[in-house]
């Protein structure tokens, strides 16, 4: 595999100012109910909005709710509802409700399962700049307010009953239009703490809306210019009492019943910006300026009294926000700040657990390719950009020594297109030949059409496409193989389908055009109704992943519930003549959003081309998790497909499950069956990053993630697991021996009691290459390093013992590496010519294809795309069944990210 390694594509990484997990805690009671949605909402500096499902710790990024032009989230805040008991035991969890404030005189509340704004109110009042929820009520009145504080001193309340949001009323009005309400929490269910920017913390009655009590601070002694203390941050724990973080860097404890000062402990250097409290108020959690985020206990046969336990620096820059979570199992603070990566620490196990940061790119690859015209794009914000690769990597590395830098050159800018409009792009696709380009926001679809005729300038002519004035906005958006057809997903689980028209005219000029969308009639599931009122309603079923296949004759989707609905394009005589008859389904089968009949489906002229429901789509077994990935393989994986003209459908969920279905006959592949999740390569399962996308190369899947590179070959049967393995390298932020999900709180895995991590060393190979070897490898036999490297070899009988344990000393033993400094599992190479040494010339053996492959050379990984797909050499590895694979692998490492000036200590910034 040859390979383009990029970093001059914009990153997208943002800011986090607000983080909020729709349950701070959950009962043990509720813990244990299997349909409870615990969900995180993260908010951007930009403007997006991510939700993420913790998943024990998998921590999967489930939707992303893009923002835009001078757009912040500054604020979150979860509403749940109460549950109810609906009787035989169930129950119907509350609904929640998510909302924003961005440093405006708004405040939002999000549509989850459409993936946009659902209101915005605001009243007669300054910028809101702090947000809270008023707590349930134990009796009778179950309504619940919004209190916010503004920047000119007020507290204003807005009311969200009966599924609204408008503003109420004003609370209060400070004499003063400096003092600005920076933080606020309620201290119970009519009581609210304000933290203010004049040193002073309030406690107010929100009935009568009266002061009860002003807790001063004083002036600010630090030596800075401010004479004033900012409360940037208060919480209020179990028993009422109230913790805040200032900008003297301190955090202080208030008696919650006289209001009293009760401590005050110098654990910052700089502002304290945040904090967070266990569920049970027995952990304290403070992050500031400093990078800092600092653990605090309480001391032992001192009543009231806090210690600092330590801290920790697990960001770059400043903890902005953070939020605490406990249950199922679960028990972390996640944090985030201007470096943009979510950090996890674990609360409950503080000490005894790894911290773990999250990736800080999105989780769908904002990265497409045209790879028959060696094109890539990317977009960000706004923004379109159109890279040319124009030389073959293969070539530019044949030059010697000056191939590498050759290789870094061979890229230019040939065109920019900026989508006007409010919302920012949430998903694009380009046609393999690069003459077609779709971009879709929360508002609409934007196509363009890319001429490359006038080879004079470099430049494509861009032209702009008719698309149906019908068409609001999309969340996906893809174009199939043939460039004939056009699919998006509208409001989260609606799909859509239209039919791109070409018409030729004269010298050459054609022109493109989108024909009126249809929509795409999904599978109705059977979701007990009282799954369906509670929680997060039917934010489940948002489809989240879209595929062709490679005839461009089927189309996939698949919806965060796990569920997999397939349509076939067919003609007007095949629907008449009964080959694909949608009528023959009841009304049982039709999607929970639909009502109407799929009679359209089946009118038409003869012979014209609609998509209709696989008629065996509803015997696609339901994921056991989210889907990550959802693609055809560009050809059949076994003879019995390529015979009965089926095709190969691979999904990979968020909990590493490997699945290849049939969707012609509606089953589980051969291969399937004989390699469940028991025999995938353990290197696979245990890495904590998720799958983002696949590359085919054959039946060779190209597997790829934040952080790591898999290769599966889908041909051949795994091995099953030995009872003993190796030290085996994690991604992420812990490394040691095989990981048990469950065993942690969800943030980054148990520590292992008095050993270190492993440690890497580097080792010569010869002609001035060195090799980073894992210590956890390491044997007795260390001649062999430095030996010739020799081709693995195999007798028929092996049972690749060596092959499962994937460790790159072993490997390097083996000669399984190329000159590129790749190195591959199982004996045959990637882009790159073996070194064979004497005991590969051995009679009657022979090398084995390799059933899997991994490594974790390359670090934040925005996408992994085709560049090129060239036509096979008579004597090359399409001998093996592979077709050479060429691929441009884009980093957007966080050190790349412009941030603004940081705190490094002693009163010193980062100029």
């Amino acid at each position: 595999m040859d390979i383009h390694r990029c970093r001059f594509v914009p990153c997208p990484a943002s800011a986090i100012n607000a983080v909020a997990f729709t349950h701070s805690s959950l009962p043990a009671k509720k813990s244990l109910q299997k349909n409870v949605q615990v969900r995180l909402a993260i908010g951007r500096a930009n403007g997006d909005i991510e939700i993420w499902n913790p998943l024990n710790g998998a921590w999967h990024q489930e939707v992303v709710i893009q923002g835009g032009a001078d757009r912040s989230i500054d604020g979150l805040v979860w509403v749940t509802d109460p549950d109810e008991e609906v009787g035989e035991g169930n129950i119907i969890h509350g609904r929640s409700r998510l909302f924003s404030i961005g440093y405006t005189t708004t405040v939002t509340e999000w549509d989850l399962e459409k993936a946009k704004a659902k209101k915005h109110a605001s009243g007669q009042h300054g910028d809101i700049w702090c947000l809270a929820i008023q707590p349930p009520s134990k009796g009778k009145d179950t309504s619940r307010k919004l209190v916010a504080g503004t920047v000119d001193g007020n507290l204003v309340i807005y009311s969200i009953e009966d599924d609204d949001l408008k503003f109420q009323r004003t609370l209060i009005r400070t004499p003063s239009k400096k003092v600005k309400m920076v933080s606020i929490c309620f201290q119970s269910r009519n009581i609210v703490i304000v933290g203010c920017s004049n040193s002073t913390i309030c406690a107010y009655d929100i009935r009568s809306g009266t002061l009860l009590r002003t807790m001063t601070l004083g002036s600010d002694l630090s030596g800075s210019t401010a004479k004033n203390i900012i409360v940037w941050s208060v919480k209020c724990l179990p028993d009422g009492d109230i913790v805040s973080g200032d900008s003297t860097g301190q955090v202080c404890i208030w008696d919650g019943r006289t209001y009293t000062q009760a401590q005050r402990i110098q654990s910052h250097t700089q502002d304290v910006l945040c904090l967070a409290v266990s569920a049970d108020g027995s952990k304290i959690v403070s992050g500031g300026m400093d990078r800092r985020t600092a653990l605090y206990e309480p001391m032992a046969g001192h009543n009231g009294r806090w210690s600092k336990v330590f801290h920790r620096r697990y960001h770059s820059h400043d903890v902005k926000a953070m939020a605490s979570f406990e249950g199922k199992g679960m028990s972390v603070v996640v944090s985030g700040g201007p470096d943009a990566a979510p950090v996890a620490m674990p609360l409950r196990g503080a000490g005894r657990e790894y911290h773990r940061s999250l990736p800080h790119l999105p989780q769908s690859t904002s990265l497409q390719s045209a790879s028959k015209a060696r094109l890539m794009c990317s977009w960000w914000g706004n923004e379109i950009r159109i890279w040319h690769l124009p030389r073959p990597a293969s070539e530019l590395m044949d030059g010697g020594a000056d191939g590498g830098a050759a290789l870094h050159k061979n890229r230019k800018l040939i065109a920019q297109i900026l989508v006007k409009g409010e919302s920012n792009i949430s998903s694009a696709a380009i046609s393999e030949d690069g003459t077609l380009l779709v971009a879709s926001t929360a508002s609409d679809i934007k196509a363009f059409q890319l001429d490359f005729t006038d080879a004079s300038t470099g430049q494509p002519k861009i032209t702009k496409v008719n698309v149906p004035s019908s068409v609001n906005g999309a969340t996906k958006v893809e174009i199939s193989q043939d460039k004939q057809w056009v699919c998006w997903v509208e409001e989260g689980s609606r799909v859509m389908a239209a039919k791109v028209t070409t018409t030729f005219g004269g010298a050459g000029i054609t022109t493109c055009s989108i024909s009126q969308s249809r929509k795409l009639h999904r599978v109705r599931r059977q979701i007990p109704k009282y799954l369906r009122l509670g929680g997060l309603g039917a934010y489940d079923r948002s489809v989240t992943q879209v595929a062709f296949s490679p005839d461009s004759k089927m189309l996939g989707a698949a919806d965060l519930a796990g569920y997999i609905d397939t349509w076939v394009l067919r003609s007007g005589s095949e629907r008449q003549n009964g080959t694909a008859d949608d009528d023959d389904d009841d009304a049982a089968s039709l999607s929970d959003s639909d009502s109407d009949s799929e009679s359209e489906d089946a009118e038409g002229a003869e012979g014209e081309l609609r998509w209709v429901r696989n008629p065996k789509a509803a015997l696609i077994p339901k994921l056991p998790a989210a889907p990550v990935v959802l693609s055809f393989a560009k050809q059949p994986l076994a003879p019995e497909e390529e015979a009965d003209g089926d095709y190969s459908l691979l999904a990979i969920t968020a909990m590493k499950h490997v699945f290849v279905f049939n969707p012609l006959q509606g089953t589980l592949s051969d291969w399937s069956r004989r390699n469940p999740y028991g025999k995938i390569p353990e290197q696979f399962l245990i890495t904590r990053d998720l799958v983002k996308g696949v590359v085919w190369q054959g039946p060779r899947a190209w597997i790829y993630g934040h952080a790591f590179l898999f290769m599966l070959d889908l041909s051949q049967d795994f091995d099953e697991k030995k009872t003993k393995t190796k030290a085996l390298v994690k991604s992420g932020a812990t490394a040691g021996t095989k990981r048990k999900r469950g065993n942690d709180g969800g943030a980054g895995g148990k520590m292992d009691k008095h050993a270190l991590a492993p440690q890497n060393v580097k080792v010569e190979i010869g002609g001035g290459e060195w090799v980073d070897v894992e210590m956890g490898d390491v044997e007795d036999d260390a001649k062999s390093v430095g030996g010739a490297a020799s081709t693995t070899e195999f007798e028929d009988d092996d049972d690749d013992d060596e092959d499962e344990s994937g460790g790159e000393l072993q490997r390097l033993r083996n000669g399984e590496t190329n000159q590129g400094g790749v190195v591959v599992n199982g004996g045959e190479l990637v882009g790159g010519e073996a070194v064979k040494g004497e005991e590969g010339k051995k009679k009657g053996k022979k090398t084995r294809p390799a059933k899997w492959w991994h490594t974790y050379h390359y670090r934040s990984i925005l996408g992994i795309v085709p560049v090129d797909i060239q036509t096979p050499k008579e004597g090359g590895e399409e001998s093996k069944g592979l077709q050479p694979l060429e691929v441009a692998i884009v980093e957007r490492p966080t050190w790349d990210v412009d941030l603004p000036p940081r705190y490094f200590g002693d009163g010193e910034w980062e100029r």
